[in-house]
């Protein structure tokens, strides 16, 4: 298979081979920001709820930095690959590294709930264009060592956030969860700066048009859609006025996106990624993804603790087992997609989600950690198999001018997705209470184990249904993946 990263690469072009070390140390950076920041704040909210107040506004420091982060990652995408990575790169670093300090320095729960909401538009632009930047200098067949690098990133971090997270609330300060950033941004940003150079296409003949009329209609539709689904049930009932009015709204503005781009010179979510085989394919295994995560993500930790009765350490530690999975699957799956191809492999791994899902399901209320822990990792395993020679996939089947968007479009799928588990999950688990309480669930930490635990068994079962379905839409990958090389999508 011949890649863009295969041809010779120039200082002009995508940086120096003896230079793609600091770039993916850089890369490195960025992505520990961002995979810190999704688990370090936890530990910390009953502090900053002490010191700020604003309890019933605190899910928002979560709701706002997805919400962001989600909306803004095809607009990154498109002006990386009309300008080039480097200074979208930089972009997302500064605003993270900005967000971070203002949100160190918050007044109020309102002033950090906006804070949290720039930190999101920094993490909008760091995870998809490092993801870029790796699949313009390494290889298809590095890619997945690569990814594997990129994978332990994630897994170290679910381990030292929530600790660190728990030792600045104890013995420090909350604020210290944000400050911390500051070194680690600067550091990437200053190794990036001198390490990685490019020539973008748009610094080459005529500079091409920024699609505000798309941007604009696909941000507001998004944030519709992401807003509905995300409070959904919890502010507001599903059948009221507002949550009508929220995903109407959605399905106006995104229809009208839809129109736009198909006459815009240079559509910021071009309509040819859901009807390219690779790219659409592994748009929709990334959607399925992201519903499945929020299954473990949310409610694993929550299992343990509210049935099981561990410590709040130890049922993060049970979540961890899949993030331990994930790297050393995405690690191990270049040589099986080198050797088998993209679509056997990504059917491995979801066999292997669904098998984990199964053991799941025989998870019960004597159950040990361990056993709880146990179908996690192996999740993880299938997650690594399948979402990492996705990415290079959907990378490996366009050239450079393209593979932001390809490479976002994953990332943003994935995100969508995520929203519709938060949705689906907590509806979910709010009926299976409400129907043995007898009325609305106030809280799902405050209830006892025998109501709790058929709760949470039931988005067991839901999140194997979903494994089902990642199944079914890995078949829909093509059975060879080709890059496409041409004048018009390859940079100068």
């Amino acid at each position: 298979m011949t890649t863009s990263a295969d041809l010779p690469i120039s200082r002009a072009t995508v940086g120096l081979r003896s230079e793609r070390g600091p770039v993916l140390l850089a890369v490195m950076l960025g992505t520990g920001l961002v995979a810190i920041d999704a688990t370090i704040l936890a530990a910390a909210v009953p502090a900053v709820v002490r010191d700020l107040g604003g309890l019933s506004q605190f899910p928002w420091l979560f709701s706002v930095y997805v919400l962001a982060q989600a909306v803004s990652i095809p607009v990154y995408a498109k002006v990386a690959d009309l300008f080039g990575r480097k200074s979208v790169m930089m972009l997302g670093i500064v605003l993270f590294i900005v967000g971070s300090l203002l949100c160190g320095v918050a007044w109020s729960m309102g002033a950090l709930i906006a804070f949290r909401a720039v930190q999101g538009l920094g993490a909008g632009a760091i995870q998809p264009i490092g993801m870029t930047i790796v699949g313009d200098i390494y290889s298809v067949a590095e890619r997945a060592t690569v990814q594997g690098y990129l994978a332990s990133v994630w897994a170290i971090s679910s381990l030292v956030g929530p600790t660190l997270g728990g030792v600045f609330a104890d013995y420090l300060s909350w604020r210290w969860i944000f400050l911390v950033n500051l070194p680690l941004g600067l550091l990437a940003a200053w190794v990036l700066r001198r390490g990685f150079h490019e020539s973008p296409r748009a610094t080459v003949g005529e500079r091409p048009r920024i699609d505000v009329a798309g941007t604009v209609l696909l941000l507001t539709g998004t944030v519709a859609l992401l807003v509905a689904l995300l409070e959904g049930g919890i502010l507001w009932a599903w059948l009221s006025v507002p949550s009508i009015a929220l995903f109407l709204g959605s399905v106006l503005l995104l229809t009208a996106f839809v129109l736009v781009e198909r006459r815009a010179p240079e559509p910021v979510l071009p309509l040819w990624v859901f009807r390219h085989r690779v790219v659409g394919a592994t748009m929709l295994v990334g959607l399925v993804v992201g519903v499945l995560l929020l299954g473990l993500t949310s409610y694993v930790p929550l299992y343990a603790q509210g049935v099981l009765g561990t410590g709040a350490v130890v049922a993060g530690f049970a979540l961890a087992a899949m993030t331990i999975g994930w790297p050393i699957a995405a690690s191990a799956s270049g040589r099986l997609y080198l050797r088998l191809g993209f679509r056997p492999t990504m059917l491995i791994g979801s066999t292997v989600a669904v098998a984990g899902a199964a053991l799941l399901l025989t998870v019960g209320e004597q159950s040990s950690v361990v056993h709880l822990a146990a179908p996690c990792f192996v999740m993880g395993l299938g997650f690594g198999l399948v979402a990492s020679p996705s990415i290079v996939a959907a990378q490996a089947a366009v050239g450079w001018g393209r593979r932001g968007v390809a490479t976002g479009a994953n990332i943003f799928a994935r995100s969508i997705g995520s929203a519709i588990g938060v949705a689906a999950f907590g509806a979910i688990a709010n009926g299976v209470v409400r129907s043995r309480l007898g009325e609305e669930p106030s809280n799902l930490e405050d209830l006892s184990p025998d109501v709790l635990g058929p709760a949470l068994h039931s988005v067991f079962l839901a999140s194997f249904i979903v494994a089902l379905a990642l199944l079914v839409a890995t078949l829909a990958m093509p059975r060879r993946v080709e890059e496409v090389l041409d004048a018009e999508v390859v940079a100068p």
